[in-house]
């Protein structure tokens, strides 16, 4: 919203209403409910779409990514955040442990919510069972998006880019 000032829009899509709901607190920005799936919109309607840490939720990537592609005009811009897997065996133990281990005992301390140590183990096994790389990479392709990428940071957060 700061970058686009008045010349464009921002908006936010969930499946879930409570996530809506929560959004519609702080973000100031129009939101809808949705799937990556079967997105709401007309073709060629954005410039830009961001996608952050939800891939390893979505129930068909292919169909998802196709979604992108046809509501981006030719030229736009796809970013999509994900957590992956550490690619080494004593990395993924680090970062299991941590997420099973550390993760809920700080939650413990601070949260408010007695589940929410429950929720961070959840967390790591959603990471566990991410789509490789490559597959979104091959995905992303096959979806019609032109110079598919990968970026990762610290081993574990990859940034996909891809233009429409």
């Amino acid at each position: 919203v700061r970058i686009l000032g008045a010349r464009g829009e921002v908006i936010g899509i969930d499946p879930s209403a409570g996530m809506l709901a929560s959004a519609a607190r702080g973000l100031g920005i129009g939101l809808m409910r949705g799937r990556a799936e079967a997105l709401p919109f007309a073709d060629a309607s954005f410039d830009f779409l961001a996608f952050g840490f939800a891939l390893r939720h979505v129930e068909d990537m292919q169909a998802a990514f196709g979604e992108f592609r046809r509501v981006l005009r030719p030229g736009g811009r796809l970013l999509a955040l994900e957590i992956t897997r550490p690619e080494g065996r004593i990395a993924q133990r680090l970062l299991r442990a941590y997420m099973h281990g550390v993760v809920p005992l700080l939650s413990r301390l601070v949260a408010r919510h007695r589940d929410t140590p429950h929720l961070y183990r959840y967390y790591w096994e959603t990471i566990e069972s991410c789509v490789a790389p490559a597959s979104v990479l091959a995905a992303l392709e096959s979806s019609g998006f032109r110079r598919a990428g990968r970026h990762v940071e610290l081993g574990i957060f990859s940034e996909y880019c891809a233009t429409a």
